[in-house]
């Protein structure tokens, strides 16, 4: 074994040498990996902090689109635990204030009223958190057996009319309501089940940088695969 390297990305030990067949092995965990994978992990994670999409990674990268996705699902499940767990310790709150999302394509027609999603936005020691509330759907039966659609869509309608994003007192939660709305329009459309995910990836990048996301997901900062790189030159 020789000089050690970045971060084990399996466990976060900082304690991976570099065996005689090139491999480096986490002093920890045990594993093994090889400085060409740790470098395509790097780069991938280039690719989500650009705000890339998963095919535009995998064309960039010559690699497989399925992989990128499982990538960026596990970057967006780390985001997602490390934003409920950085709240959850501090909960210092200055302000909070309801926010309804609805594509601007759905918001003309009262067949999608019910496709609209419904969260809290806190600001918490000049941060955000938000909290997605239940599922507006889950009303859509009842509203639907009681003939109610109708008078629903006009208060609606006129709730969405009003400056919504201008609605709160909240510097800060405005300025997230209007970065949000531009980070979620450029995936025209995403999946009801994964809105939660996506509503986390806007939160952390509108709170921290790259580099942070890099500690969570147990990548190497830039410099340590600097370093790597010189080491196997």
């Amino acid at each position: 074994m020789s000089e050690t390297s970045p971060n084990c990305p399996f466990c976060g030990g900082s304690k991976l040498y570099r065996l005689s067949t090139g491999q480096l092995k986490c002093a920890k965990c045990r594993k093994k990996t090889s400085p060409a994978k740790l470098q395509r992990q790097r780069k991938i994670l280039e690719c989500f902090c650009e705000g890339l999409s998963a095919r535009q990674c995998a064309k960039n990268l010559g690699l497989n689109y399925i992989t990128i996705q499982r990538h960026f699902i596990r970057f967006r499940q780390a985001i997602a635990t490390f934003m409920e767990e950085e709240f959850t310790a501090k909960k210092q709150t200055k302000a909070f204030d309801e926010y309804i999302y609805l594509p601007k394509s759905k918001r003309r027609d009262k067949r999608h009223i019910f496709d609209a999603f419904n969260f809290l936005t806190f600001n918490y020691d000049d941060k955000i958190y938000n909290l997605l509330l239940p599922d507006l759907a889950r009303y859509k039966p009842a509203f639907l057996e009681d003939g109610l659609e109708d008078i629903y869509f006009k208060e609606f309608e006129r709730f969405l009319r009003r400056s919504h994003i201008q609605s709160s007192q909240d510097e800060l939660i405005r300025s997230f309501w209007r970065y949000f709305e531009s980070f979620i329009a450029k995936y025209r459309g995403v999946d009801r089940d994964n809105f939660f995910f996506y509503l986390k990836e806007a939160e952390f990048r509108f709170n921290f940088g790259c580099e942070k996301l890099a500690k969570i997901v147990n990548f190497s900062s830039r410099k340590e695969l600097f370093t790597l790189e010189q080491s196997l030159s």
